[in-house]
């Protein structure tokens, strides 16, 4: 295990998977791990992926979900490791992809400052078409609320997460932040739906003419505000997983409650790669929902943690400049902290 430390800030980096199970800051912990992850007759059992054996905090895909073109692991080499360490210091680490993906290597550059953790992905070479994705999980003990930079369309996937344990209806094309749900109802995507033992799964496409795009968590029991920031040049879409305890067979066993995951990439949803590369809704609005390799790919995303300010319920812009990331709440309060605004590309 790789430990980086800056300040009150400590992040754990595991080079077999290339994810964080650990990102704590005061002690606050902001990532989620499986509650299967040391169970040793989960980790035996090979019919698992072991990116799926080892789940946590944040790893990189590539494809996002399933290889249906070449037959690689759920979300790709770079999900299921082994990434080799090429430089570690108090704060930094690189590592590289052991394995090639279609021919191209993988390289990732992760450091923490402050409240932030920085995160870029070099893809070199390789050749065909890719979908990729972070893969942030976060976990609320009581739920939370969510904000979003603007979105054009927000889309269901027409497959299930599990058949049966989904809440929000399948297939649907929306104009705004409101869904159908199965039961007839509508649900508002700024909650996170504490109460329903589901697995769901929505893809939100950012505004045209936006570079930073931004998903903002506030959990209630934890009083924190987890911060998601990405070049929207490169991640057009933000993907939310809902995972609160509606998979009741094994490791799951419906003790996975409360996660969400925040996954920003360019991808069509969680159809596979051979849904990103055809015809979809997605790529039919002028959105690429995959990338030609063969040149250099240069991916850049950011985390940052926060206490909420009292009062706060939902943000409404944020902006990066002048070395702080500034945050406006509804009621049209301001924050701004330090943030190294030269990590973005220009």
């Amino acid at each position: 295990m790789i430990e980086l430390r800056h300040a009150d800030a400590r992040l754990s980096i595991d080079p077999e998977m290339g994810n964080f199970p650990a990102w704590e800051i005061l002690g606050r912990s902001i990532l989620h791990h499986a509650p299967w992850r040391d169970e040793p007759e989960v980790q035996a059992d090979q019919s698992l992926s072991p990116g799926l054996r080892r789940l946590a905090g944040d790893f990189f895909c590539m494809p996002f979900g399933f290889d249906d073109v070449a037959g690689d692991p759920l979300h790709g080499h770079p999900a299921n490791g082994p990434w080799s360490v090429v430089e570690t210091g108090h704060a930094h680490a690189v590592l590289r992809l052991e394995p090639d993906v279609r021919g191209a290597r993988v390289t990732k550059s992760v450091r923490i400052a402050e409240n932030a953790l920085y995160q870029a992905h070099v893809i070199d070479g390789g050749a065909g078409e890719m979908s990729f994705a972070h893969h942030p999980m976060a976990r609320m003990e009581t739920g939370g609320t969510l904000s979003f930079s603007p979105k054009r369309i927000i889309l269901t996937d027409p497959k299930a997460q599990y058949d049966g344990h989904n809440l929000w209806s399948l297939g649907q094309i929306r104009p705004d932040l409101r869904l159908a749900c199965e039961d007839g109802s509508s649900w508002d995507l700024h909650s996170y739906p504490t109460a329903h033992a589901v697995e769901d799964f929505v893809v939100l496409v950012e505004a045209r003419g936006r570079r930073l795009g931004w998903t903002v968590l506030m959990r209630a029991a934890e009083d924190d505000m987890l911060v998601v920031l990405k070049d929207v040049r490169d991640m057009p879409v933000t993907m939310l997983w809902v995972s609160n305890g509606g998979r009741d067979f094994a490791p799951w066993n419906s003790r996975h409650t409360g996660v969400l995951g925040i996954e920003d990439g360019c991808a069509s949803g969680a159809l596979g790669l051979q849904h990103a590369m055809g015809e979809n809704p997605i790529r039919a609005a002028g959105v690429p929902t995959t990338r030609p390799l063969g040149g250099r790919i240069d991916l850049r995303h950011a985390m940052v943690s926060l206490p909420r300010p009292p009062g706060w319920q939902r943000i409404a812009d944020i902006s990066v400049r002048g070395g702080q990331l500034g945050l406006t709440e509804a009621s049209g309060a301001t924050l701004r902290v330090p943030f190294d605004d030269s990590h973005f590309k220009p």
